[in-house]
């Protein structure tokens, strides 16, 4: 038989592990079997790969299996999109519903299973909508995972408002993972809005560190709430028209 390229030899059928491959050893061309290539060394010679949602799955030699995870807690930091909301969360009145979410509906997800952070993993969270207040009305916004404390803005005594649009940016870090009393979050931001009388843009600025009751070997889900003092009664209210959740590194 002549000599052929490759591209021109006959296609081989299913391959049973007896079939021939040239190596060389001290400038020495021999033989070996497939068999032989696919149990070298830890006897798991890596041979095909495959990917499902974020899940890539590598088949080895020997029929084993393993996975790299693209998510939080996987093999290399990626950044990409939790969480989109899709519509306006509903109002949260300082008359009828003083205490309430900021975060509407939407598609994503607003948790990170448990064992899901990876230690240096980042998130940020973007808001923005609409608030009106009356003069000397108290607001505070929280933000939690599940019942947990990561932040808050404190007790803001807020200006005269009238439908005027509000914006916040909250980040946070992963510092530290495992149960409560060993893992660590920091988490910061500022919440912003103009006022009336002179139109002047207010910001407030907020951190904080968790590093008591924060526990990443559990369920975590980010819950953002805003609460209205009791008085004076009147239709203060605000509501998200936007907010995005994103993992950053």
């Amino acid at each position: 038989m002549p000599n052929l390229p490759i591209s021109q030899l006959p296609a081989a059928g299913s391959l049973t592990g007896t079939e021939l491959f040239a190596v060389v050893q001290n400038s020495t061309t021999k033989q070996t079997t497939l068999n032989d290539v696919s149990t070298f060394g830890t006897g798991s010679f890596m041979i095909t790969g495959s990917i499902s949602g974020p899940v890539i799955t590598f088949t080895k030699g020997d029929g084993s299996t393993f996975n790299l995870n693209l998510t939080p807690g996987g093999g290399f930091p990626l950044n990409y999109g939790l969480f989109n909301q899709t519509g306006s969360s509903a109002p949260i009145s300082g008359s009828t519903h003083i205490s309430g979410s900021l975060i509407g509906g939407g598609v994503g997800t607003l948790t990170i299973p448990a064992n899901g952070f990876s230690r240096g993993d980042a998130f940020q969270a973007t808001f923005s909508g609409e608030i009106s207040a009356q003069n000397n009305k108290t607001l505070e916004i929280t933000i939690k995972a599940g019942s947990i404390l990561l932040a808050d803005t404190g007790v803001i005594t807020m200006p005269g408002i009238t439908n005027k649009n509000w914006r916040m940016d909250i980040d946070f870090s992963i510092n530290q993972i495992g149960g409560a009393g060993v893992a660590s979050i920091a988490t910061a931001g500022t919440v912003t809005f103009r006022t009336d009388s002179s139109g002047d843009v207010v910001t407030e600025i907020f951190s904080t560190i968790n590093n008591t009751t924060f526990d990443t070997t559990v369920n975590n889900t980010l819950v953002v709430t805003a609460t209205w003092g009791n008085s004076p009664s009147d239709l203060s209210s605000i509501y998200s028209q936007l907010f995005t959740l994103l993992k950053v590194y």
